[in-house]
């Protein structure tokens, strides 16, 4: 059926005047003369509202459409109805308006706040007392169903059909009146004992006086059934009711005027003393405003509750909050409004307003500004598009990782959290990178502790080939910072990313640079310390306990292929840590004894005769060796490391070795390490050692030293015997050169000195160089004491380790 009547007023506006809007669906509303319906502009399809009035169907209030259409074509005001365009023929009236929505209903689903509802009766309030005092006229149907709200959300007055001059006394109002609508309901009592006419006769503030009390009543209570309700604060804001009161009078002459009730209102502190009603007034001229006008109306702004009229801040107060950031100097605080009020934007909304004024704030130069766009970022961030982000934005949020000012950078540092889901992955492993390498060496150690928190958090969006490389480096670079928090940044962002590194960098990269933070000199970062490591540690053992036993092929294999088999020491079944250390030493000793024969035939020699320390020294001669002659000088070497044994061995066991470990049932592997008091006793050793290195011709093929030990024109002669102190001593000095003495060797020779029994003498050695073979003068050469009594206690674990 509303579709027919709609068909049917098009065809009838298409015959009569040219009417350039459309009839869309008709809006229910109360009992009225009008028929209301939503319409479009055929122009440019902006939506409006279209009064609609049969005179076939309604010839008897022909007058009051008559009138409220003349009223409304002369009447402006901000909270009258805004006309577009009228028709009025013979048979129809139309009054296409701004798009309206009754206010009816918002009262019966009881969707206004306390504070939306104060607004309201405050912009009626204002526009009836400008039609009584400015106009001079009576309105005469205020109620409810004559109050309309626009797309903004504001109330406007409508309702003209007695809307009278009191100055003519032949207005509409005085014959018509009762034809209204409802107009029982609503009728003040003297006009309902006297009629309409009662109105001459008392002030003509006072009718629209009574209807203001009725529809407070009713708009916070949903109903106004007659003048017994008339009064009633139920549901009325307490700071309300003493005015309310006085505006529901049954006399007249005493009733308080809408004027004096909007006066009362505005007083500090009184029920029209509010945030949002301070906004609505001074938005208008925002723009002309002081400094301080400005200030003062943000502040208001800034304080209103999230229950403000959403419709009225998009598209009243957002343009020009808009208009004072970027041209008004609004600055940082109207921005932070703007975005409090795009919250309640739709996308298409955001896109259409905010977006482009964003874009060009980002090219402002003003810091506050920037330092205020980043901040906000996070809500707005969603609404942008990853082009207009990449394209627009990014580039000009860049330059505040250059900017002079700290507080720029590292805003600008703390907004790539937020920037990073929207920029490209070449923009990210490239530029963004870039940035960052600067940030993290800047003079600020807040930022450069910001840089490593940054990088920890965005480490999944960076690129798997550089990841790892680019990570690693910073945050070990991080972990040397002077500043505390820095170092513990590090080791916090090293900890939660460490499902990025391979086992081998954890291994081999991060964990020996977090060993140091152990001992940090802050408990801060020696507690983060131990729980970073604890996560490498356990991601290397998981990897660990997946790899083989051994990476080298099997003695089956081995003796299949014809390799010779070697003979090794049998071990004794001790504990893990034991055998392990016995069959390194065993291990070792077979690697000699293969390699050089001739210590082992030395060794034999020298058991036959007794144990080595025991052996008394004879003389003999050194052998002469010319400078120019390098062989000679290697023969010469060699025989002292390694001389020939002067008699036959009469051992049972000529390949016995002194470097091999005693018998099983006296060989204990866990020895091999020494006690924890070698340490310190072989420190003077060592020193001593060092002297005699220091005094040894084979430590340096330079000159000797000249000292005051006593040169012996009789060269010394050992009898046979090898010099095994000498070579010892030899060994430690190529160990100070850097030739390291194979680990467990000294160890396995004061095993076997001990097994033995035997004390070494101290023995002094004397040695002379001799002339050349061409006869030339022979040079003294320096004696050396060598300390051959043997320790009790085992050498330090680098001369018996060495390499090992």
């Amino acid at each position: 059926m509303d579709f027919l009547k709609s068909a049917v007023a098009s065809a009838i506006a298409a015959k009569g005047p040219p009417f350039p809007y459309t009839f869309g669906d008709k809006v229910d509303m109360d009992p009225s003369i009008w028929t209301l319906y939503n319409g479009t502009k055929r122009e440019d399809g902006s939506p409006c509202s279209i009064f609609s009035f049969e005179v076939s169907s309604n010839r008897s209030a022909l007058p009051l459409a008559k009138n409220a259409l003349k009223k409304l074509r002369t009447l402006r005001h901000p909270g009258v109805i805004r006309v577009l365009d009228t028709v009025e023929t013979d048979s129809y009236i139309y009054i296409a308006t701004e798009r309206l929505v009754p206010l009816r209903w918002h009262v019966k689903r009881k969707s206004l706040t306390p504070e939306t509802a104060r607004w309201g009766l405050y912009n009626i309030a204002r526009t009836v007392k400008f039609i009584n005092d400015e106009a001079s006229s009576v309105h005469g149907n205020l109620k409810v169903a004559s109050i309309y709200t626009t797309e903004s959300g504001e109330w406007k007055l409508g309702g003209f059909e007695v809307l009278s001059n009191i100055k003519d006394d032949e207005a509409v109002i005085y014959t018509y009146g009762s034809l209204l609508p409802d107009s029982g309901r609503y009728t003040p009592p003297e006009l309902a004992k006297s009629g309409w006419d009662a109105i001459k006769r008392n002030p003509h503030s006072a009718v629209d006086a009574w209807d203001f009390a009725a529809l407070i009543f009713e708009v916070f209570n949903g109903t106004f059934s007659g003048s017994d309700q008339a009064g009633q604060t139920k549901n009325i804001p307490p700071s309300m009711h003493s005015s309310y009161k006085r505006l529901a009078n049954a006399n007249p002459k005493v009733r308080l005027s809408v004027a004096h009730f909007l006066e009362q209102g505005r007083k500090n502190g009184s029920f029209f003393d509010t945030p949002l009603i301070k906004v609505t007034d001074g938005i208008e001229n925002l723009g002309i405003k002081s400094e301080e006008e400005r200030d003062a109306f943000l502040d208001d702004l800034e304080h209103l509750s999230d229950d403000f009229p959403e419709e009225f801040f998009k598209m009243k107060i957002l343009p020009e909050l808009l208009k004072s950031v970027e041209f008004g100097g609004g600055g940082p605080k109207a921005f932070s409004l703007v975005m409090k009020v795009a919250t309640k934007l739709s996308s298409d909304d955001f896109d259409a307003k905010v977006a482009p004024v964003v874009i060009r704030l980002f090219g402002n130069p003003d810091r506050a500004i920037r330092v205020c766009l980043l901040d906000h970022l996070p809500q707005m961030i969603d609404r942008l598009s990853p082009k207009v982000v990449n394209d627009k934005i990014w580039p000009q949020a860049v330059t505040g990782f250059m900017d002079v000012e700290p507080v720029v950078r590292e805003q600008t540092l703390k907004s790539v959290l937020t920037f990073i889901p929207k920029l490209s992955e070449r923009t990210v492993n490239g530029e963004l990178l870039k940035y960052l390498a600067k940030t993290a060496n800047d003079e600020q150690p807040g930022i450069r502790t910001n840089t490593t928190i940054c990088l920890g958090k965005i480490a999944k969006y960076l690129g798997n080939s550089s990841r790892s490389k680019v990570l690693i480096a910073a945050f070990t670079r991080s972990l040397r910072d002077p500043f505390v928090h820095a170092r513990n940044a590090a080791l916090m962002a090293l900890a939660v990313t460490a499902e990025y590194f391979t086992e081998e960098d954890c291994a081999v990269r991060i964990l020996p640079a977090v060993c140091p933070s152990l001992i940090d000199k802050e408990k801060l970062v020696r507690d983060q310390a131990n729980k970073t490591i604890e996560v490498y540690l356990a991601k290397v053992r998981k990897a660990a306990a997946n790899m083989p036993e051994t990476a080298l092929p099997s003695e089956t294999a081995a003796s299949n292929a014809g390799a010779t088999p070697r003979m090794s020491t049998p071990q004794p079944d001790i504990s893990s840590a034991a055998s392990w250390a016995g069959w390194a030493i065993s291990s070792f000793t077979n690697k000699l004894s293969a390699a050089a024969g001739d210590i082992q035939s030395a060794s034999a020699a020298s058991k036959s005769n007794g144990p080595l320390s025991t052996q008394p020294s004879k003389p003999a001669t050194c052998p002469t060796t010319s400078p120019s002659t390098s062989s000679t000088a290697n023969t010469h070497h060699r025989n002292l490391r390694s001389p020939t044994p002067s008699a036959p061995t009469s051992s049972p066991s000529a390949k016995e070795s002194a470097f091999s470990p005693p018998p099983e049932e006296d060989f204990d592997g866990a020895d091999a390490w020494g006690s924890m008091d070698d340490i310190y006793d072989d420190d003077n050793n060592d020193a001593n050692n060092q002297q005699e290195t220091d005094e040894d011709p084979w430590a340096a093929k330079s000159k000797p030293k000249p000292t005051s030990t006593k040169i012996s024109a009789t060269p010394f002669d050992d009898g046979g015997e090898p010099d095994f102190a000498g070579w010892l001593a030899a060994q430690a000095e190529k160990k100070k050169q850097g030739k390291v003495l194979p680990k467990g060797l000294a160890k396995s020779s004061s095993l076997a000195a001990s097994s033995a029994g035997a004390k070494k003498p101290t023995t002094t050695i004397v040695s002379a160089k001799t002339t050349s073979m061409a006869g030339a003068k022979s040079k003294p050469v320096v004696a050396k004491k060598i300390d051959m009594k043997p320790k009790d206690e085992s050498l330090d674990d680098d001369e018996g380790w060495g390499g090992w």
